[in-house]
Order: structure tokens, then sequence, then C-alpha cells
């Protein structure tokens, strides 16, 4: 299937990062998956990722989730551009955490810097600022306390269920995001 839309979600792999703060890309697309997926998952260590067919409307999609650290994610995301000869600007949407952004807001934007991200900034080396990405808001970090040990912490409980009332819509914002994208 030739994807008119990749959708990536950025996290880290291996299961002692499942339910971080940092993994909160692939839980999403875990839960799109739910709602639009189609077969099942797939590793392709040729692009460097977990993936699966999906289908949003009538629009086919791949959901992907790069196998390598977040550091890293550009490499997964140039190869998939490559194999399908994708445009970044109108075939991908990059779904991350954001620690810029109040705990279990959402906010889409077409293009932009990385931030503190490291997993943006991996993709931006690569396809510069030009992309549509949706980041999730997983609140500031505590005055002083180490950016990376904050990112990879498992979020308390009170903010799980914020982090889960968010994530209930954002099979919504996603169909919606296609659907404008189809008009194009």
């Amino acid at each position: 299937m030739k994807p008119h839309l990749v959708i990536i979600g950025l996290g880290n792999p291996g299961k002692e990062h499942a339910r971080t703060r940092h993994n909160i890309g692939f839980r999403a697309v875990e839960l799109l998956s739910s709602e639009f997926g189609q077969g099942e998952w797939k590793d392709q260590q040729k692009y460097l990722c977990r993936m699966q067919e999906a289908r949003i409307v009538t629009v086919p999609v791949l959901l992907v989730q790069p196998s390598t650290y977040m550091n890293r994610s550009g490499e997964c995301i140039r190869k998939l551009i490559e194999f399908y000869k994708l445009n970044p600007r109108q075939q991908i949407l990059v779904i991350c955490d954001d620690i810029d952004l109040p705990l279990g807001e959402m906010r889409l934007r077409m293009k932009g810097g990385p931030g503190t991200h490291n997993g943006l900034r991996s993709i931006v080396v690569i396809l510069g600022e030009e992309f549509p990405r949706l980041r999730v808001g997983i609140g500031a970090n505590v005055s002083g306390a180490d950016l990376a040990a904050w990112v990879l912490s498992v979020p308390s409980v009170e903010e799980q269920q914020i982090l889960e009332n968010t994530m209930k819509t954002l099979p919504a914002k996603v169909k919606e995001f296609v659907m404008e994208k189809t008009k194009e």
C-alpha cells in the first residue's frame, strides 16, 4: 500500500519506557491503531520501525513507531520518506510529548523548531522545520530537576488521568487533520 499519510509517534523502545512521559507519541499511535488500524503491527528493520496499515475514513495511512531511540527518530523518517517518496509538508504527521505545553494540552503546528525535544531535533536536522506535528503537553519539570529524568519518569496517577482524557480526543483530532489534508 502506498500511504497518503504516515503518522509517526515518537518514543523510546523497550518496556522500561512504555509508560513514561516521553512515550506519549507511541501511546498515541497505539490508540490510533485501535481506532483505525488494519492488520497487525510489523517490525520493519529496513525502515527502523514498527508499522501498521490503517485507514482513516477512506485515506490509506501508515502508523509508525521508530525502533531507534528518541534522539535518532529522524533516521526512520528519512527512510520512509525516501522509499515512499513522501512530501513531508503534506504526508507526514509527527506526534510527540512537549514539556512547554501545560499537562494535557494538545497543539497542532504545520512547522516550527524542535525546542528542547531531541526527537524533533533529529527530524529537523534531516527534514528542516516544515512538517506537521501534534504535540501533547506533559507539563514542565520541577525547577532545577534534570530534564532527561523528568521526561523519562512515569506520570503520577492524577497526571495519567489528565493524559488519558486528552488521549480520548486524539483520534478525532487526527481524523480532522487527515480530512483537511485530503481537501488540499
